[in-house]
């Protein structure tokens, strides 16, 4: 004899095959499971198979229903581990500290994909040139990315490096490398102290839609100049921060 409690359990794991796409019907039972199990975050789901097996469905339709959580910020997956419940705000260590914002997660079981939007020599505005003590026919090498954690957009990063300090950078291939690694590594540049301005702004047009967020949304500016040790200034960006998914955290002493 079923127990209320099996007829419940039953009742979530059905898909109605004439209803709204399955890989839909699957990501609001997951919804549910997480919400009414009161699942904490950074708890493991159940693997692709067992989903395929309870709900009777392809991996097709798993993979699609647990995308769209990804991409909804529900869920996050790991590498060889498998699908975990997001932590909605997450703390970032970031403003306060002297390395870049993916080092933060290095050790940590995030996942950073860092995507390079564009890669190019150019003349430097107003701005970069006065940070940067560049001349007026001195050239910056663009250096722009899509920072991901877990599969979400988290950060757009517009980034101007001294031409003269980085030649041929604008060759290298940089998809998900570390920036301030390829410095050391490639140019014996070492950053010693960076000075941040934080600003509160909204998302708008191209920014909005890299982010993944609707126009207007509050958004945080991060503007940052990093100096080496002979207080030559190396890099200058400004970044555009997805506050709603994580919270930033510095200290001052």
């Amino acid at each position: 004899m079923k127990t209320d409690a099996q007829d419940e359990d039953q009742g979530e794991q059905t898909l109605v095959r004439e209803g709204p796409p399955l890989w839909s019907q699957l990501r609001d039972a997951l919804i549910r499971r997480i919400a009414d199990g009161g699942m904490a975050p950074h708890s493991r789901l159940p693997s692709e198979a067992e989903l395929c097996t309870t709900f009777g469905v392809s991996r097709t339709v798993v993979r699609e229903a647990l995308n769209q959580l990804v991409m909804d910020g529900r869920v996050y997956k790991a590498q060889g581990k498998g699908s975990f419940v997001a932590d909605l705000r997450e703390t970032q260590d970031f403003v306060g500290s002297n390395i870049s914002f993916s080092r933060d997660f290095l050790g940590r079981d995030d996942a950073v994909m860092r995507i390079v939007l564009s890669q190019r020599l150019r003349a430097p505005s107003e701005r970069e040139a006065e940070l940067l003590r560049l001349a007026p026919e001195d050239r910056v090498v663009e250096f722009d990315r899509l920072l991901l954690v877990n599969g979400l957009p988290r950060m757009v990063v517009h980034t101007q490096l001294r031409a003269t300090d980085v030649p041929g950078f604008e060759e290298l291939h940089m998809h998900n490398k570390s920036l301030y690694e390829t410095l050391g590594q490639h140019f014996n540049l070492q950053i010693r102290e960076s000075e941040r301005w934080i600003e509160a702004t909204s998302a708008k047009g191209e920014i909005a839609a890299l982010l993944r967020v609707p126009e207007g949304t509050p958004i945080l500016g991060i503007e940052s100049l990093s100096r080496d040790a002979a207080d030559q200034p190396i890099e200058r960006y400004m970044a555009y921060f997805r506050s709603d998914q994580s919270r930033l955290h510095f200290r001052i002493s």
